[in-house]
C-alpha cells in the first residue's frame, strides 16, 4: 500500500459528546456493517490520540481514495443546528498537528487533504484545513477533480 495522503476527518457530533475511537468503532461495525472503525487515528477532545484501524491496514474513511491514504478523525465539528462546526479544542489541534508532523517524517512525499477534498459531497472536517496547514508548514494537498482525474487514467 502506497500512501501519499493524509485525510483529515470529524465525527459529526457536537461538542460536548466526548466520545472516543471504541464508540466510533461501533458505528462503523455496528452501524456500517464494517470490520473495524475506518479512521487508522481518532483525537478526542482532551487532545489524547487513539489508535483506530492498524496502520498496515487499507482504511475505510474516505472511498475515493481509501487504498492509498491514512484517515485521521477529530472528535467534534457538528454545531447545536445540525450543521458544521469548527468547535475544535486547542488540544486537538495541538495533537493534529504534531502527528501529521510524525506521519509526515515517516511519509515525507504525502499531502494533507480533508474529507471535502476528496469527496465534495462532504463537509468534514469542518475547519480551514488549508489555512491550518499553511499556519504551520504542512503540506496541504489536491481537490478531488485532480484525485478522479487521476484515477481515471491510472485505470
Amino acid at each position: 500500500m502506497k500512501i501519499d495522503l493524509i485525510v483529515i476527518h470529524c465525527s459529526l457530533t457536537k461538542a460536548d459528546q466526548n466520545i472516543g475511537a471504541n464508540e466510533i468503532r461501533l458505528w462503523h461495525v455496528n452501524d456500517n456493517g464494517w470490520d473495524d472503525i475506518g479512521y487508522h487515528y481518532v483525537i478526542t477532545r482532551p487532545g489524547w490520540l487513539e489508535i483506530g484501524r492498524p496502520a498496515f491496514v487499507q482504511g475505510a474513511h474516505a472511498l475515493a481514495v481509501n487504498a492509498r491514504s491514512i484517515g485521521i478523525c477529530l472528535v467534534g465539528g457538528l454545531g447545536a443546528d445540525g450543521e458544521c462546526e469548527d468547535n475544535f479544542s486547542v488540544a486537538q489541534r495541538n495533537c493534529l498537528s504534531e502527528v501529521l508532523r510524525m506521519l509526515l517524517r515517516l511519509i515525507p512525499s504525502a499531502r494533507v487533504v480533508g474529507h471535502r477534498d476528496v469527496d465534495p459531497t462532504r463537509g468534514c472536517p469542518c475547519f480551514d484545513l488549508e489555512g491550518y496547514c499553511r499556519d504551520r508548514g504542512l503540506p496541504y494537498g489536491i481537490r478531488a477533480p485532480d484525485i478522479l482525474l487521476r484515477e481515471m487514467r491510472a485505470t
